[in-house]
């Protein structure tokens, strides 16, 4: 057996390792788009700030790890798949047939199609070699326009808030993280950020980036203008507007491609032989048993591990991933699981500690826990998850929560160990606590 893994992500890496320690000796090639060993984008923060060298982005520390799982690390780009023949062809012109393929491409940030976005001192951060470029110009007290307030940019937002850098940091949206934050959460890190030094403009967008004649006083050698007619100088400007999908190579392969690679249960194609994982992957949501794009770390390694399974001849079926975010903001910790929208039939809760920046809103489907937010209540994380993922019978701690919806713990605590004698489902969770990528 010959397995072909293309992209040396978190999917990608532990897809290979979980096939090596089921099939001992066939072939593995894991393909890396880049120079440098498989690492973690989302460790790329820590690095801006200091916190880890390149090395410590590495997903794997011990140099010689794949040496000695005996899988091929080769770099090369995926040009194409010719399903009918089992070739991969690479940008470099390499083929390398294969029995069995992964497709672990993961995804690329979106340019903002604006004037000036390829100039010198523009880049987004996505890359060891972005990092590079970054770190050149992100020093104590230059001026840095950070476009972009989602996950991925509120993370970069802690980095660049971390090595000192004065931030106007610029969304579309009408509040921070709108993707996995109500008005009432996004507008606390909003507030939080002014309150660090952050000037936070929503409901704007960049219109233009253009090269100042001569570097201001400050350093900026850039000028970013805005759609209310602002203008604001910068030595460096980050693009953190998404990503998206890398599955262009796939055209003419038969792959079915919806928003991302179209997979059944077992994470395989509509090819035989052939599966998706990760970011590049329309997976299967667990809170809405439909496929849905969720790009973040902890789908992305269990996507690797169940494909893998399967690869190898180990069955496995895939109910469905969490979609889960939990994101540090300069010291404020905020999180959202599952449906944190809620549903048109269900039930909300809330507690609102607006001066403390505190948070907690509960959302109901019949007697289950279907979706949460928090901010600024960090012992809240890991039970969230285990009994939104469980889908436990709530009981008569439904009504509790609804009514004080700050007895979760106490009402986690009584399902999940005591098992409750009124009425709720006895089940056991073990739900680890989930930390910032």
């Amino acid at each position: 057996m010959n397995y072909v893994i293309l992209g040396a992500g978190p999917a990608g890496v532990t897809a290979a390792e979980t096939i090596r320690s089921i099939d001992r000796k066939s072939g593995i090639t894991l393909v890396g788009g880049e120079p440098e060993p498989p690492y973690s984008r989302m460790a790329i923060p820590y690095l801006l700030h200091g916190a880890v060298g390149e090395h410590g982005t590495y997903l794997r520390q011990d140099d010689a790890h794949y040496t000695k799982l005996n899988i091929t690390y080769v770099t090369g780009k995926a040009g194409g798949v010719d399903t009918r023949q089992k070739r991969v062809f690479l940008s470099g012109g390499d083929a390398l047939p294969y029995d069995k393929l992964l497709i672990a491409t993961g995804a690329s940030p979106l340019i903002p199609r604006v004037p000036g976005a390829n100039l010198p001192g523009v880049h987004c951060c996505w890359t060891l070699p972005d990092a590079r470029e970054i770190l050149k110009l992100a020093d104590k007290g230059s001026p840095v326009v950070l476009v972009g307030a989602g996950f991925i940019g509120s993370i970069v937002l802690e980095a660049l808030h971390q090595r000192g850098c004065a931030i106007t940091l610029v969304e579309i949206a009408p509040r921070m993280v709108a993707r996995m934050m109500d008005e009432t959460a996004g507008g606390m890190l909003g507030r939080w950020s002014r309150a660090k030094g952050i000037d936070v403009r929503t409901s704007i967008k960049v219109e233009r980036i253009d090269q100042l004649s001569a570097p201001l006083a400050n350093g900026a050698t850039l000028e970013v203008g805005l759609s209310d007619g602002a203008k604001v100088p910068a030595k460096l400007v980050v693009l953190a507007a998404g990503v998206r999908s890398n599955v262009g190579f796939l055209v003419g392969s038969g792959i079915e491609v919806g928003q991302g690679i179209r997979v059944d249960d077992t994470l395989q194609t509509s090819v035989a032989d052939v599966y998706a994982a990760g970011d590049c992957c329309q997976g299967i949501d667990i809170s809405t048993g439909k496929p849905d794009m969720l790009a973040i770390q902890p789908v992305a390694v269990e996507h690797g591990r169940i494909a893998g399974q399967n690869m190898a001849g180990r069955r496995t079926p895939h109910r469905g991933s969490l979609n889960m975010n939990v994101l540090d903001t300069m010291g404020l910790i905020s999180s959202s699981f599952g449906l944190w929208q809620g549903s048109p039939q269900g039930e909300t809760a809330k507690l609102i500690d607006e001066d403390n920046f505190k948070y907690l809103k509960l959302e109901f489907l019949g007697s289950k826990l279907i979706g949460a937010q928090c901010v600024g209540m960090t012992d809240h994380v890991g039970m969230l998850r285990g009994l939104i993922q469980t889908e436990l019978d709530l009981g008569v701690w439904k009504t509790r929560l609804m009514e004080t919806p700050e007895r979760l713990r106490e009402a986690y605590v009584d399902l999940t160990q005591n098992g409750s004698s009124m009425g709720a489902q006895r089940q056991r969770v073990k739900a680890p606590i989930v930390k910032a990528a």
